[in-house]
């Protein structure tokens, strides 16, 4: 669950982030769109049909802490097609730098944290090597800090 304070302070922390979508058509606002899918997924929600069907759940009341667009009355919030438009196209440079900064404001300390790497199955990057991640988690808080593409190991 994220406090009313989380909910609002979520659309601040994207609204450096450049909108990598054109501008006709535009009907919510990338930081907007940013703030409820990283929302749905601190509260637990994988791929983009839980993130859809979490945000289509959402009360009123929260719809306007995530500064939804506002229609005859109600907050609207973006649909599946959307969120997924979003994420295909922002940068994850600029996604994780703001989502950093989000968890330093808002997450828990760790007094220790663990790094681990996966080789990610039948994933090959532009060079035509086998993409590897490396990640960091807190131990007391389970948070993720970080995870980023990593030089291939010999």
């Amino acid at each position: 669950m994220l406090k009313a304070e989380q909910m609002q302070s979520l659309p601040y922390f994207f609204s450096d982030i450049p909108d990598p979508r054109r501008a006709q058509g535009r009907r919510h606002p990338l930081p907007t769109v940013l703030a409820i899918v990283s929302g749905a997924i601190l509260c637990g929600m994988r791929g983009y049909e839980a993130i859809s069907d979490w945000a289509d759940s959402l009360s009123q009341k929260a719809r306007e802490r995530f500064n939804c667009r506002r229609e005859k009355g109600r907050f609207l919030v973006p649909s599946l097609s959307t969120i997924r438009h979003v994420l295909i196209r922002v940068d994850p440079v600029h996604l994780d730098r703001a989502l950093q900064r989000w968890n330093h404001a808002y997450g828990k300390e760790d007094q220790s944290l663990a790094m681990d790497g996966k080789t990610m199955r039948n994933a090959i990057d532009e060079e035509g090597l086998q993409v590897h991640i490396m990640g960091v988690v807190g131990h007391q808080s389970n948070a993720s800090y970080t995870q980023k593409k990593s030089v291939p190991c010999p």
